[in-house]
């Protein structure tokens, strides 16, 4: 593939970039760059290789759900600067 103004040109108006004549022929060579890789990626042989989906064998690997007791209101109001006998009381912050 031949990476030519008119192709930066067409890759620019399609991603909504604008590029001086220097980023221009930074892009075109970034762009060479990038094809040439592609091409020695086509050469390996990849005949037998399954398709990778998951970078392991694990599926949904996920924790016992194990039922814990938790804290009891007087021990969670304990702790609060200002309570009321079972809730938290906290400043006001709306006005009218």
């Amino acid at each position: 593939m031949i990476i030519d103004d008119k192709k930066i040109a067409d890759l620019a108006h399609l991603s909504r970039l604008e590029f001086n004549v220097e980023d221009k022929e930074a892009i075109k060579a970034d762009l060479g760059r990038i094809i040439v890789f592609c091409d020695k990626l086509r050469e390996v042989n990849t005949e037998g290789v399954e398709p990778l989906i998951y970078m392991n064998n694990e599926q949904n690997v996920l924790r016992e759900d194990v039922v814990k007791s938790g804290m009891n209101k007087s021990d969670a109001l304990k702790n609060a600067p200002s309570a009321d006998s079972d809730y938290f009381k906290v400043p006001k912050v709306i006005t009218k």
